[in-house]
Formats: C-alpha cells, sequence, structure tokens
C-alpha cells in the first residue's frame, strides 16, 4: 500500500471521527437545552463559555443520580396539599407568616424528596435538573422572602411570592394539576392572570381579595373582588 493511500486513509478517519464526535456534541447541547429550558441560558451567561457550561449542567445531572430523588407517597402529598391550604387561609390575617409558612413548606418537601437544603446555591442547581420550569419561580419568590424579612415587602409582592412558591410546590409534589397555570404561562402576570379567572374560596387571590375588603372597603367596593384588575395582569 502506497505512502498516499495511507495517509488518505488517516485522513478520512481523522475526519469521519471528527463529524462523530461533533455529532455528539451537538446532540448533548439539545439534550441539555431541552432539559434545562431558560437554565441553560442562564448558566451560559455566567460562564460565557458553552463548554464550561455544558459540562457544569452535566455535573449537576449526575449529582442528582447519586441523590436518590424518590416521589411522594400518596399520603404524603395528601397531607402537603392540605398544609398548603391551610397557609393559603392564614394570608388574609397574616401575609407574611403565610409566606414564611409556604417557604418552610416546600423546603420540607424537598427534602422529603431527598434532595439537600442546606446550601441555597446548591438547592437551586439540584432543583434545575428536574424542576427547570418552575426554578425562576422560586428564585423569585426567595428574594420576595428576603425582602419580608427585612420588612420591605407590600402586600402584592408577598402574593407574588406566595404564586411563584406554589409553582415549585406543585411540581415537588409531582401533580401537574397542583402546579398553577399551564404550560404556557410562564411569565409571572400571564401566572396572575390565569389564576385570577379560576380563583376559588381558599385561593391566595380570594385571601388577597378578603385582606382588602377588610383594611379598605370602599376599595373592595370599587374593584372587581377586592383587587385592582390592573394588578392582576402587570
Amino acid at each position: 500500500m502506497s505512502t498516499g493511500i495511507i495517509v488518505a486513509i488517516v485522513v478520512a478517519v481523522i475526519v469521519v471521527a471528527a463529524l462523530v464526535i461533533g455529532g455528539m456534541a451537538v446532540m448533548r447541547r439539545r439534550r441539555l437545552q431541552q432539559r434545562f429550558g431558560p437554565e441553560y441560558d442562564r448558566v451560559v451567561g455566567e460562564r460565557d463559555s458553552k463548554l464550561k457550561a455544558e459540562s457544569e449542567l452535566t455535573e449537576r445531572e449526575r449529582r442528582v443520580r447519586d441523590l436518590d430523588i424518590q416521589p411522594l407517597t400518596d399520603m404524603a402529598r395528601a397531607s402537603y396539599a392540605d398544609q398548603w391550604a391551610d397557609i393559603q387561609e392564614r394570608f388574609v390575617d397574616a401575609p407574611a407568616d403565610a409566606v414564611a409558612g409556604s417557604q418552610l413548606l416546600v423546603a420540607a418537601v424537598m427534602t422529603d424528596r431527598g434532595y439537600p437544603t442546606d446550601h441555597q446555591d446548591q438547592v437551586l442547581a439540584d432543583l434545575s435538573v428536574e424542576h427547570s420550569d418552575t426554578l425562576d419561580h422560586y428564585r423569585a419568590a426567595e428574594q420576595i422572602s428576603a425582602s419580608a424579612a427585612a420588612g420591605m415587602a407590600s402586600t402584592e409582592d408577598l402574593r407574588l411570592a406566595m404564586i411563584h412558591y406554589r409553582a415549585l410546590f406543585g411540581d415537588l409534589l409531582g401533580d401537574p394539576a397542583d402546579a398553577g397555570p399551564g404550560p404556557a404561562a410562564t411569565e409571572p402576570g400571564q401566572i396572575i392572570a390565569a389564576d385570577a379567572m379560576t380563583a376559588k374560596d381558599g385561593d391566595v387571590y380570594a385571601a388577597v381579595a378578603r385582606a382588602t375588603a377588610a383594611s379598605d372597603p370602599v376599595a373592595a367596593r370599587q374593584q372587581p373582588n377586592g383587587v385592582d384588575a390592573g394588578e392582576l395582569t402587570k
């Protein structure tokens, strides 16, 4: 076999290997994008490199596999749902306490599922693997909770925190019907509008309406359900 033929074979093998590796990289990228959704773009932006971001996301997957996350039993799911309903009812008289309670309840569900809750950054990383669709809601809820702890959150802020916590809460329970609005409603304003259309007694929206009526009866009579319609769609 001549040297030229050998060189051609070597080149062909290298080209094929490069194509295979490139194809595998593209497939991995698409898989990570589909799995992590907006979290993929957020991590890429923070790391300023798709390769570094994808390596980190892959490591998150490996870590969560080692955690042995388990679904809730039917009994546990029902118990947590009842506790959430009780917390929402408390929103009428003590909004800040209700938000604090929802924060603790979400953490309890995480622990029951098998997620460590000691370090917030790690909590977010772990949740991103299976709950990327509701992760930004959890981030927003935690920010509002921090403001509430400092006495800087309004009743409207607290209402939004309840909505955000509920999104992750329902996702963790594993029952899509409890996760709030449908998949198309991903922005906070959309979630508020979607839920406001079907608010029931005991829901956080009804709770805010009753709280508004108690503190300002005139405003309550002037606004549908005691809630400013403009606030529902911001």
